[in-house]
C-alpha cells in the first residue's frame, strides 16, 4: 500500500503541477485567484489602514507608495497542490477525501491571507525583515500548515468507521 500510495502521489503531483502550468490553467485559474487574493488581503489591510487599496495582482499603500506584487508561489496555489494530491492518492471514501481537501483548503488559504497581509506591513515598515519573513519564515510556515493538515486529515482517516461511504473506494 505504501509504494501505491507514493507512486501516485508522485504521478498526481507532477500532473498537478504540470496543469498549473499551462496557460489555460494560468488564465483561467491561477491569475483570478491570485487577483482575488490581493483584493482579499487589500480588504482585510484597509480594516487598519484606509489608505490601503489593490489592484489586479498588487496592494499598495496609497500614501508611501509602498507595494507587493502576489507572484507563482505566493499565491498558496502550490501550497494547495500536495495536499489534494495526498489526499487523492490515500485510500479513503469519498466523503472523507471532500471533506479533507475543504478544511485543508480552508487552513492553507487562511494562513496564506495572513501570511501576505503581514508581509505587506513587514515590508512597509522594514524592507529586511521582509525579505527574511517572505524567502524563509513564512515559507517554512506555510509547509508547516501543509503537513499539519496532512497529519489531522490521516488521523482523521484512521478513526472514520471502514464502513462510512460503503467503505474504502480503491482509488
Amino acid at each position: 500500500m505504501t509504494i501505491r500510495f507514493l507512486t501516485l502521489f508522485a504521478l498526481l503531483l507532477l500532473a498537478l503541477f504540470t496543469a498549473e502550468l499551462t496557460s489555460p490553467v494560468q488564465a483561467h485559474l491561477v491569475r483570478p485567484w491570485t487577483d482575488g487574493l490581493a483584493a482579499a488581503s487589500g480588504r482585510v489591510a484597509a480594516m487598519f489602514d484606509s489608505g490601503v487599496t489593490s489592484s489586479g495582482a498588487v496592494i499598495l499603500d496609497r500614501a508611501s507608495g509602498f507595494g507587493v506584487e502576489i507572484v507563482a508561489g505566493c499565491n498558496g496555489v502550490e501550497a494547495m497542490l500536495v495536499p489534494v494530491a495526498a489526499i487523492l492518492a490515500f485510500r479513503a471514501p469519498w466523503r472523507i477525501r471532500l471533506a479533507g481537501l475543504s478544511a485543508g483548503f480552508v487552513a492553507i488559504q487562511g494562513l496564506n491571507l495572513v501570511r501576505v497581509v503581514s508581509l505587506f506591513y513587514l515590508g512597509r515598515w522594514n524592507f529586511a525583515v521582509f525579505e527574511f519573513a517572505h524567502l524563509y519564515l513564512w515559507q517554512a510556515l506555510i509547509m508547516l500548515d501543509v503537513v499539519v493538515v496532512w497529519l489531522l486529515w490521516l488521523r482523521w482517516v484512521n478513526r472514520a468507521p471502514a464502513a462510512e461511504d460503503g467503505g474504502n473506494i480503491p482509488g
